[in-house]
Formats: C-alpha cells, sequence, structure tokens
C-alpha cells in the first residue's frame, strides 16, 4: 500500500503522526508520502519518506496543489487537520480524517458521510510507555507540549516564580505559540524556569523521567483531554490537571485535579513534594493504566489494519463497479 499523509498545521515531528502512525506503517513495509510543513519549521524529512513541502497553513490553491503531488500512486490519504478536507483534489483516494481539533457536531457527521474518521474510539489515544521509569523526584516539575494563553503558559510562569523558594524548577517541553515566546524568553533569561522548545517526543518523554509531577493546565476553550496526561502516565509521573483532564486522572487515581490557578497548582505540587509515598503511589497507578491501555505498539498493528482495510475496500469497490 502507498499511503499519502497530510497537515498543514502540526510540527512534522509531531508523536502521533510522525513516531506513531507514520512509523507504524513504514515498518509494516508500506510506503508513506508526507504532506507537511517541513520548511517552516525547519525540519528535515525522515528517512523511509517521499516528503512533500508545503507552507503552513496553507491556502486552499497551494494546499491543493501539494495533495495533488503526494498523492500521485496513493491508495489512501490520511489528513491530520479538518481544512484540508476542503482542498481534496477531484481524482483522489480514500480518504481518511484524523479529528484533532475541536469540531462541531455537523462537521463531524458530515465527514463521516464522505470520509472514514478517527477518533480515540476508532484509535486509541497512547503514548510509548517506560518499562520502568524511575519514582519521581522533588526537584522540578514538568510540561510536555505546545505553549498558548489558553493552555496556562501564563499561570505556568507565575507557577515558575513562586516554586524558586521552595527549591523546585520548571521545565517546559515544547514549541511555542508565537505571541508567548517573548514572556518565555524573559522568563528563562531571568532565571526562572528551563524552556527547551521543541523536542523530539521520544526525547521529551525521556527528559520527563524522574520529575515531581507532570503539568496539564488549560482553560475552557480547550475541550479534549491533552495527550500529554497519557505521557506522564507512561512514565510514571503524578499528574496535577486542570478539569480538562479529572474524568482519566480521578477514575485511574493518578494525579490531583486543580482549577486554573496559580495558588491551587502550587498548592498540589507542594503537598506531592511533602509526601514522597503519595507521589510515588500515583505514579505507579499511573504507569500500570498506560501499561495497560495507552501503550502505541499494543494498538499500533490495528491501526495498520485499518488503513489497509480502508484502502483495499476502495479498491475491491472499484473493481465492482
Amino acid at each position: 500500500m502507498r499511503a499519502c499523509v497530510a497537515t498543514t498545521v502540526h510540527h512534522p515531528e509531531d508523536a502521533r503522526i510522525m513516531h506513531r502512525q507514520i512509523r507504524a506503517l513504514l515498518d509494516a513495509g508500506h510506503e508513506v508520502t508526507y504532506v507537511a510543513p517541513f520548511t517552516y519549521f525547519n525540519v528535515t524529512p525522515a528517512m523511509g519518506l517521499t516528503a512533500v513541502d508545503v507552507p503552513r497553513l496553507a491556502t486552499y490553491g497551494k494546499a491543493r496543489a501539494a495533495l495533488r503531488r503526494g498523492l500521485r500512486g496513493a491508495d489512501l490519504l490520511i489528513v491530520h487537520d479538518h481544512r484540508l478536507l476542503r482542498t481534496l483534489p477531484y481524482r483522489r483516494p480514500p480518504v481518511v480524517w484524523d479529528v484533532r481539533e475541536e469540531v462541531t457536531p455537523r462537521q463531524l457527521a458530515r465527514a463521516e458521510r464522505r470520509h472514514q474518521v478517527i477518533t480515540p474510539a476508532v484509535v486509541p489515544e497512547a503514548t510509548l510507555v517506560s518499562p520502568s521509569p524511575p519514582p519521581p523526584g522533588d526537584t522540578r516539575v514538568v510540561h510536555i507540549g505546545r505553549l498558548s494563553a489558553e493552555r496556562g503558559v501564563n499561570e505556568l510562569i507565575g507557577l515558575a516564580e513562586r516554586l524558586v523558594p521552595h527549591g523546585i524548577r520548571l521545565d517546559l517541553i515544547g514549541p511555542a505559540e508565537r505571541d508567548v515566546r517573548p514572556l518565555l524568553r524573559d522568563a528563562q533569561r531571568v532565571g526562572l524556569l528551563d524552556w527547551f522548545g521543541y523536542v523530539p517526543n521520544r526525547h521529551a518523554l525521556r527528559m520527563a523521567e524522574g520529575a515531581l509531577a507532570g503539568l496539564s493546565l488549560a482553560d475552557a476553550t480547550v475541550r479534549r483531554v491533552p495527550t500529554k496526561i497519557m505521557d506522564y502516565m507512561g512514565r510514571g509521573l503524578p499528574v496535577i490537571t486542570t478539569p480538562q483532564g479529572a474524568a482519566m486522572v480521578e477514575g485511574v487515581g493518578c494525579g490531583l485535579v486543580v482549577p486554573l490557578d496559580v495558588d491551587a497548582v502550587l498548592n498540589a505540587v507542594l503537598d506531592l513534594k511533602e509526601n514522597p509515598e503519595r507521589r510515588v503511589r500515583l505514579g505507579a497507578l499511573g504507569h500500570a493504566e498506560a501499561r495497560l491501555r495507552h501503550h502505541w505498539p499494543d494498538h499500533a498493528a490495528a491501526f495498520v489494519r485499518l488503513a489497509e482495510s480502508w484502502a483495499g475496500r476502495s479498491a475491491a469497490h472499484a473493481l465492482a463497479v
């Protein structure tokens, strides 16, 4: 099978796209053409891929032209942003939309009538779970993932300042939206925190190991359960999350749920610092659940079979017609 995977929004090294789905297809012996904003993010395409560069948030015309190039000889197209569904070439293979953003029920229903749709019920959210992570420490907390105002960057900076007298460091691992980068640079310049910027997923997960807790902060505009919670669980870290992650964290018993408030997050961090047995227990509960349900290698083969069936069903239908 020859698959085309496309995004005009996400980083080309996005963990879900590159390191889970594309890697699973390549490991299964399939060919992959990857349409992504390589130049924008200054990324060299991985070995084994056919790469098609596209501007980030490309105009519909440029996105359609990139898709035409990427779809030559393709048996399946997997898109990772909704806007690409408006740019599909007339001649195309079966289309799969991996729902990554907030969409309306009407948008979802319309897409399901025309295409295959990946939701967590179809392909579970997952991570790479460490077989035996170190126990949580007490000198730093971590945040993995994109940094933005709606994902609590102001509260994270405020927290970092409040943590200094307690001997706890904040590590921020991930890229940031353009409008908050000056705030992060200033905070790093005065020694409040360490902001590492984009780090490949496997390295980011290893960097998180041994932290006191993993942070997942978001305002009410972010409604989906952040996948970073699974990342923390998979590395044996207690989770401190705002209500978006409450169902998962409380259901497993692997962390604390707090409002998006600096004082509340600070108190949760200090509670875990003062209770080493509790943080070890929370981390162990999360790790056990992640290993049982959220380890990507346990789901990779099923994802590949789905992709093969979507491509094969269309081929069989075309022959029948």
